[in-house]
């Protein structure tokens, strides 16, 4: 069963090339002979994949208030398209969650998104009460050497989301973590040590006390992200298996 979502656009996708990044939220390209500012929704310092000079994949934003007339959607690293939407991951897994395309899932058909629990919000619960299954999806964009790594940057919140999930899981509450790695080529995913150790221990630490994670790989063209196939999951960098694995 093939599951695509097609890239956020509001009209058709445009080639720019890249400048600088201001800060987080801005980048400045040149389209057409000009300099534009566009809007970045990627957060991770992506320092390996926004250099000087390499394309970009924009989409027009005219909606009413918004200080940018372009969404960043992503970037060419050569030939291949990497998504620079951190919030494609999730369309895509609701759409694969609505069609039964990922069975680890496939018994719940209630799905309820943006689920707050104490002072954070998680992505999906599925199900109701004790039978339920609280889910969170988090976006890879960084390959190397074969290895999808997570993530680019430190992430209190997302340490701090693995913390709370693996509190759930001790108590009895089933909960998971979908890595959604956008792109073309990955033989494995592991937590980036050198880039956050807190965040690997918190994914060891979860991993034991019963979270489940699980990893795809999915490849995005400018007709859209697919699910693809699953990757193994490697605790730490030292390629021992992830027995959780499934």
């Amino acid at each position: 069963m093939l599951v695509r979502v097609s890239l956020i656009a509001s009209g058709p996708l445009t080639e720019a090339t890249f400048l600088a990044r201001p800060n987080q939220l801005l980048v400045e390209a040149r389209l057409h002979g000009r300099v534009i500012r566009a809007h970045m929704a990627d957060r991770g310092r992506l320092l390996e994949l926004l250099t000087p000079g390499v394309r970009l994949l924009l989409a027009p934003r005219d909606e009413i208030g918004r200080k940018t007339a372009f969404q960043v959607v992503g970037v060419y690293d050569h030939d291949e398209l990497v998504s620079l939407d951190t919030q494609l991951p999730n369309r895509l897994v609701m759409a694969a969650l609505a069609v039964n395309a990922l069975p680890q899932f496939a018994r719940y058909t209630k799905i309820q998104r943006e689920v707050s629990f104490g002072a954070h919000r998680f992505d999906f619960r599925l199900g109701e009460g004790q039978t339920s299954c609280v889910v969170e999806v988090k976006s890879v964009g960084k390959v190397e050497a074969g290895l999808a790594r997570f993530p680019d940057a430190p992430t209190e919140r997302g340490r701090q989301h693995l913390e709370l999930l693996a509190q759930m899981a001790r108590s009895g509450q089933r909960c998971a973590v979908v890595f959604v790695v956008q792109r073309h080529q990955a033989t494995a995913l592991v937590p980036d040590a050198t880039v956050d150790p807190a965040f690997a221990r918190a994914l060891r630490h979860a991993i034991a006390a019963g979270v489940e994670t699980y990893a795809y790989l999915c490849p995005l063209t400018p007709d859209g992200l697919t699910l693809g196939p699953p990757l193994p999951i490697y605790a730490a960098d030292d390629a021992r298996p992830n027995a959780e694995w499934h």
